[in-house]
């Protein structure tokens, strides 16, 4: 029996970076080491930075023989995420269940998507996957609740708000809001939630889209009703909230900046929702310091 070949084209969302930070230190043996994690306070060590690379909210691996194969996909952060499975191109292989599949996966859970095997097991199969993920969960009721102002400072004014023409045109990003601050104000949590996913070992800032479109430091905040704040631009290096970790409103998460596609130093904020594999902002109620604040766009 000839093999079934499988290609895989896997389309991908972002979550958290890789190891931004090196650290290199000789023992007391003369060997030396090379760790992400800093050596005990005693140690001598130098440090560098590295690159950092955007990592994926979702991975998927072929696994069995040739005559099958099962196709698994992983949830690599602490929300839910959304993910779907479709042919992009067959060739006498058929899937059960037949393709295409979605599910919503829990935090960190790995789960069988599909078995995929020649439709006439004479002769080979060949096909090529499509793999998509988006953070959230599209079954989630968004309730009607007020935000805090993401900044405790006098130094602020919104230079872009809903439906601005430079960078709020997209679904994912139409009912943002973009505060111009000093690089580095203190950036509180606007809601209670859960600190989902994070970015910040990026460096660099401009309106080069193909290079800085996935380029900005940012954290993902899961609240309770599904809905997902998302804090965008910020320092390198000046997230302060762990993955995994609850947050109250009011609570600092990192400090502003000017990473990725930005014109100047400023935070994006935005929620959204997952709306069926696809990611869009919602409109929301906010408290600025003299009362609701109004967002232009609105």
């Amino acid at each position: 029996m000839r093999r079934l070949l499988p290609i895989l084209l896997c389309a991908l969302l972002l979550s958290d970076a890789a190891a931004q930070r090196v650290y290199k230190w000789t023992d007391a043996n003369g060997i030396v080491h090379y760790s992400d994690k800093p050596p005990p306070e005693d140690v001598e060590a130098e440090s560098f930075r590295v690159r950092a690379e955007p990592q994926n909210i979702a991975r998927l691996r072929l696994v069995g023989d040739g005559r099958e194969r099962s196709a698994w996909a992983s949830n690599t952060t602490a929300g839910p995420v959304e993910v779907e499975l479709r042919f992009a191109s067959v060739d006498n292989a058929r899937a059960q269940p037949s393709l295409p599949v979605r599910r919503v996966l829990a935090p960190y859970e790995e789960a069988e998507l599909a078995r995929i095997a020649p439709a006439d097991r004479r002769h080979a199969g060949r096909f090529e996957l499509a793999f998509n993920a988006v953070p959230g969960d599209s079954g989630a009721s968004i309730d009607d609740v007020v935000y805090r102002l993401p900044v405790d400072t006098s130094d602020w004014r919104i230079d872009q708000g809903w439906n601005g023409a430079f960078s709020h045109s997209e679904p994912a990003s139409r009912h943002a809001i973009d505060l111009r601050v000093p690089e580095g104000t203190p950036v509180l949590a606007a809601r209670d939630g859960l600190v989902v996913q994070r970015e910040h070992g990026f460096e660099g800032a401009g309106l080069d889209f193909e290079k800085y479109a996935q380029r900005a430091n940012h954290v993902r905040v899961l609240h309770d009703d599904g809905s997902m704040a998302v804090y965008a631009h910020l320092q390198p290096e000046s997230v302060v909230v762990a993955v995994g970790r609850r947050v109250r409103a009011g609570q600092p998460i990192a400090r502003s900046g000017n990473t990725g596609y930005s014109s100047g130093p400023h935070l994006h904020f935005a929620v959204q929702v997952n709306a069926g594999m696809r990611l869009e902002s919602v409109p929301f109620r906010m408290e600025g310091p003299t009362g609701p604040l109004a967002i232009p766009g609105s």
